[in-house]
């Protein structure tokens, strides 16, 4: 007769690669949950920005650099993306933007971060080359109702071809402007 002890774990006779493929599952499972809720996440909060009908943004960044988004954004897509030196997922989205700028047009509006000067400053410490349009009283991103940073859009034509709000990381920025 078989000695059976109630702490005998039946996982623990199963072969490695049976286990390793129910783990496999439960993570598709998870990561197929997290993009549904994500997605039906960026639909609630995106609901108020303008889609069709978008606020141009013709001003001078602060690097100098006369900026006409609806003129850009004609023939190739356009990352704009709104953040602030303030936000702590702003840090980790930002390196991504840095990143896809050295093949994309890209166009940043800092919302509520402070003078140029500061601005200025901020780049240069973290070593971001990205175009900044400084928004210091918030009224760009009032005009596109911008209430999540970050929030990145993909304009193309005169429309948001895409719109993201919180995490994004360069594949997603890529694949977002590929698809544009």
């Amino acid at each position: 007769m078989a000695d059976n002890h109630p702490l005998d774990d039946s996982n623990a006779k199963k072969p490695l690669a049976r286990k390793l493929f129910g783990w496999l599952k439960q993570l598709a499972f998870m990561l197929v949950l997290l993009t549904v809720f994500s997605a039906v996440l960026d639909v609630w909060r995106g609901r108020d920005v303008p889609k069709e009908q978008i606020p141009n943004i013709q001003a001078l960044s602060i690097q100098g650099e006369p900026i006409d988004l609806k003129a850009m954004g004609q023939d190739e897509p356009v990352l704009l993306y709104f953040w602030g030196s303030w936000c702590p997922v702003c840090s980790f989205v930002s390196p991504s933007v840095n990143m896809a700028a050295k093949q994309y047009q890209v166009v940043t509006v800092a919302m509520t971060s402070g003078t140029d000067e500061k601005m200025l400053q901020y780049l240069q410490h973290k070593g971001y080359d990205f175009t900044v349009v400084n928004d210091p009283r918030g009224e760009l991103s009032s005009e596109w109702s911008m209430q999540v940073t970050p929030t990145l859009l993909v304009i193309k034509q005169g429309k948001v071809a895409f719109y993201t709000s919180g995490f994004t990381s360069l594949p997603g920025i890529w694949w977002r402007m590929l698809l544009a």
